[in-house]
């Protein structure tokens, strides 16, 4: 899968160091990262305010900063982004102040390595994005707190407030909880109406420790009376000592009026009845209506007394009506309540779906005298069910099209897995283009692992004229289809370029220009490291130049050693692709009887034990090192091994691509 891509802005005053850093991100395995340097804090923060970043790494100790100070006035500028402090010092109080100053972590310059750079970002936009995120819930639990619709409350047993929230204060009548606490300071002489009702709230609280539903009647702010309820426990310290109140309060006033209401006249259900949305309705046992609330009224378009006494069949169609006389039966006889979805059609209106509960009534006497009913209106509850219902056989429709296309997708790349393989050389030449293989005095070996069903991994081995043969190998970012159809671009280029083929810089510098004027129109660059040596069996010289890819190995068997092989200048070179005017160099190594170069792409070292350590490239020389005398497709093999065996999951988790030639010699 194509790796994570982020932007990071290293301010650092150090070239050097910032040149090193942008080699060490370009080893990272599992994320692609865009490294800016900015000289100084100035031009950092400059940058910070341009450009968007994921990550911003700061040395502590640039000149024109102030050192720890540094870091908050980052983060004024740019809060955002999370920050990385890199330092000179091992010193964990160093780090500990970098953190308190609002790093997400810090590093030591000298103890720096890919994977733990790759940790190290990887921490901090997480540890920021939790920070960002626990802001939030904070905001969002006093948001919570002030919009409550209850009073929240804390008061000391003498009767002064140690806390209240804005529902509170509302409740009261005061503008804020602010003016809530000092202005209320005598809860018993002030707030309840009834007099020593703050002294049976204490009583009760000392012999119980909790009061729930604790009813007053109290005075507001503006004089008014309210009534209240209260739910409180006691707060005690471990010893069991009081330390205060802490409870709810909501303004019941409304319920106890409607209470005293209810029970005073049968006037105010009635006035419930006609203000609930729902359609009420009562018959007698001959199935004439008996009452209807306004809801029902208006639904039929007519007055309470033109529905009195008619029955279903006045008003509905015959079918309907009967359904509905059956129905009513039904409930009569057996007592039972009768619950359904059913349609109804108003007189001059469009069918409607509605939810129906219909419950018998009785007498005093307990003899049946009817029934009562209540319906809404759930037409279009009803038509979104269907709708949902639909959808759904669509989306199975199309989740079977769908495994369909997959399996046809399948075959796809099974077969682009085999037009891939054929890509790779079948058969190497032989130096002189008599010699048998056995005999050659140039020999080759490879071993090719595709991580995916395609890979971003190529090499070809050619024979440039009867003394020089050329080996180039290349690795696309990632692996799969993506990355194939790179690899097969770059096969392509890299055969129209057989004129300049005896140059590896001027081969690969092309090469570049031509990649990168295909690659631009994209939108998206694709990170494609590669080498390109040629070898003369004649003279034992070797030819080679280096595109960012990893040092291939040098194994001197007379001299017992291996080293890798790194550029004359010292300076790696780009990858391809990215710099259309990138001049690649051409370098020079002889080879002596024996000696093999061994190329390969990162895959090979690039995997991670059960600890999350790294197969490093120091593993990998001495690997090489260790096995050096071996025939080279033992050697080759034997290496893959150990390598599998350390891995965790016994796997390569990138395309692995190894090509080695071995120097024979011999004379023309």
């Amino acid at each position: 899968m194509p790796s994570e891509q982020l932007n990071l802005l290293l301010i650092e005053h150090d070239p050097d160091f910032a040149r090193y850093m942008g080699e060490m991100l370009g080893q990272v395995r599992d994320l692609t990262i865009n490294m800016q340097w900015a000289a100084g804090l100035t031009a950092g923060l400059s940058e910070l305010q341009a450009t968007t970043f994921e990550v911003a790494m700061l040395d502590l100790y640039v000149p024109d900063g102030a050192g720890l100070a540094n870091i908050p006035l980052i983060r004024s500028q740019a809060p955002h982004v999370p920050i990385i402090a890199v330092g000179e010092s091992d010193d964990e109080i160093v780090a500990l102040e970098a953190v308190d100053a609002g790093a997400q972590d810090y590093l030591v310059k000298s103890q720096l390595t890919p994977a733990w750079l790759e940790r190290s970002i990887r921490y901090s936009i997480g540890r920021h994005r939790m920070d960002v995120a626990l802001l939030e819930a904070e905001e969002k639990y006093h948001s919570l707190f002030d919009h409550l619709v209850e009073g929240i409350f804390q008061t000391t047993p003498e009767g002064r407030y140690l806390m209240a929230n804005a529902a509170l204060a509302r409740i009261y009548g005061y503008a804020s909880p602010e003016e809530l606490i000092q202005g209320l300071t005598d809860i018993g002489g002030r707030l309840y109406v009834e007099k020593g009702r703050r002294d049976e709230f204490i009583r009760l609280m000392q012999e119980h420790d909790t009061i729930t539903s604790f009813e007053s009647l109290i005075n507001r702010k503006d004089g008014s009376v309210i009534w209240i309820s209260e739910n409180c426990r006691a707060i005690r310290d471990a010893r069991g000592h009081l330390l205060y109140y802490e409870g709810t309060v909501e303004d019941i006033t409304q319920r106890r009026q409607a209470e005293e209401n209810l029970r005073n006249s049968e006037a105010l259900y009635h006035s419930l009845v006609e203000t609930l949305p729902q359609n009420i309705l009562r018959k007698d046992n001959q199935g004439r209506f008996t009452f209807a609330n306004q809801q029902f009224c208006k639904m039929l378009g007519l007055p309470l007394e033109a529905i009195i006494g008619k029955t279903d069949f006045d008003f509905f169609p015959r079918e309907l009506a009967e359904k509905y006389q059956r129905d009513d039966q039904r409930v009569m006889l057996t007592g039972n309540a009768y619950e359904t979805v059913e349609e109804n059609q108003p007189p001059g209106r469009d069918k409607m779906y509605v939810q129906l509960v219909k419950t018998p009534l009785y007498g005093a006497d307990g003899t049946s005298i009817g029934l009562q009913g209540i319906f809404w209106d759930i037409t279009q509850q009803r038509l979104a069910d269907e709708k949902i219902r639909r959808i759904n056989a669509l989306l199975a429709q199309s989740r079977k099209e769908l495994r369909l296309k997959n399996t046809q997708m399948e075959d796809n790349l099974k077969m682009a897995r085999e037009i891939q393989l054929t890509m790779l050389p079948q058969q190497y030449p032989t130096f002189p283009r008599s010699a048998l293989p056995s005999q050659s005095a140039l020999q080759f070996t490879h071993r090719y692992l595709p991580a995916g069903t395609v890979g971003g991994d190529f090499f070809t081995v050619s024979a440039l004229s009867e003394n020089e043969a050329g080996v180039f190998i290349c690795d696309v970012a990632g692996h799969g289809v993506r990355s194939a159809l790179v690899t097969a671009m770059i096969r392509a280029l890299a055969e129209e370029l057989n004129p300049l083929a005896i140059d590896p810089g001027k081969f690969l510098s092309k090469l570049n220009s031509d990649l990168h004027a295909i690659l631009k129109h994209t939108g998206t660059p694709m990170l494609t490291t590669a080498f390109y040596l040629v070898a003369d069996w004649t003279t034992g010289t070797m030819r080679y130049a280096n595109a960012g890819h990893p040092k291939p190995l040098h194994i001197r068997r007379s001299a017992g050693q291996v080293e890798p092989l790194a550029n004359a200048g010292g300076q790696s070179q780009p990858v391809l692709g990215l710099f259309e005017g990138a001049s690649y160099q051409t370098c020079e190594v002889k080879l002596s009887p024996k000696d093999v170069v061994m190329l390969f792409t990162d895959g090979l070292y690039e995997v991670e034990d059960r600890n999350n350590a790294l197969y490093s490239q120091a593993m990998l020389v001495a690997g090489v090192q260790q096995r050096a005398p071996l025939p080279m497709p033992q050697l080759f093999d034997d290496l893959l091994s150990e390598i599998r065996r350390f891995s965790a999951d016994h796997a390569f988790d990138d395309d692995v691509c190894l090509v080695g030639l071995e120097f024979i010699g011999g004379s023309p």
